[in-house]
């Protein structure tokens, strides 16, 4: 899926379903500068099980993504179901490797995942918690349109507690951009 609105970075970027092989994607995003703010690299076991979750998710989709020139990977992006605030609505997450970063492509793919979460229809509501200081991924919510709400305190991973903002993208809207 390439993103499809009228913004400069669109068609930058396209989204291919995660496959079998692309535990080396995982592996790559799996250094203590990238999940800095996730709590920590994982063992060699939790990403063959996160392997497993992202190739077989049924409720929701996660991706590769791809630049339209040249056909490299430069991060991922996914997103998912969750329980949020007494209803189920879609939550996102993304990482782009460190090589490919502060050029927009974040966002983008973040423009490109609410095309595909608003054409899997059975939410209203995209979300995203990024960690309160994690500054580069609350620009990208901001760039991509969503609209903060406030923060929120979660356990992630299990056991560890943070404070994320929330943000929200309203998927009846027609179009990118905050919400009114």
């Amino acid at each position: 899926m390439e993103t499809s609105d009228a913004r400069p970075d669109a068609g930058r970027v396209r989204l291919e379903p995660w496959g079998e092989g692309d535990l080396w994607l995982l592996r790559r995003t799996n250094t203590p500068e990238m999940t800095e703010h996730l709590g920590g690299p994982e063992s060699e076991e939790q990403l063959a099980d996160r392997q497993r979750r992202y190739a077989e998710l049924s409720a929701g989709a996660m991706y590769r993504v791809v630049l339209v020139a040249g056909g490299e990977t430069v991060g991922s992006i996914g997103f998912w179901e969750r329980e949020w605030r007494g209803s189920t609505v879609w939550e996102t997450g993304w990482g782009v490797l460190p090589e490919f970063q502060g050029r927009g492509l974040a966002a983008a793919a973040a423009r490109a995942v609410i095309v595909a979460a608003r054409e899997a229809g059975r939410h209203r509501y995209l979300h995203a918690y990024p960690k309160v200081e994690h500054a580069a991924s609350n620009r990208v919510c901001r760039a991509a349109g969503f609209t903060l709400l406030g923060q929120a305190d979660f356990e992630y991973p299990k056991g560890n507690p943070i404070t994320t903002n929330d943000w929200r993208y309203d998927l009846a809207r027609a179009s990118a951009g905050p919400e009114r």
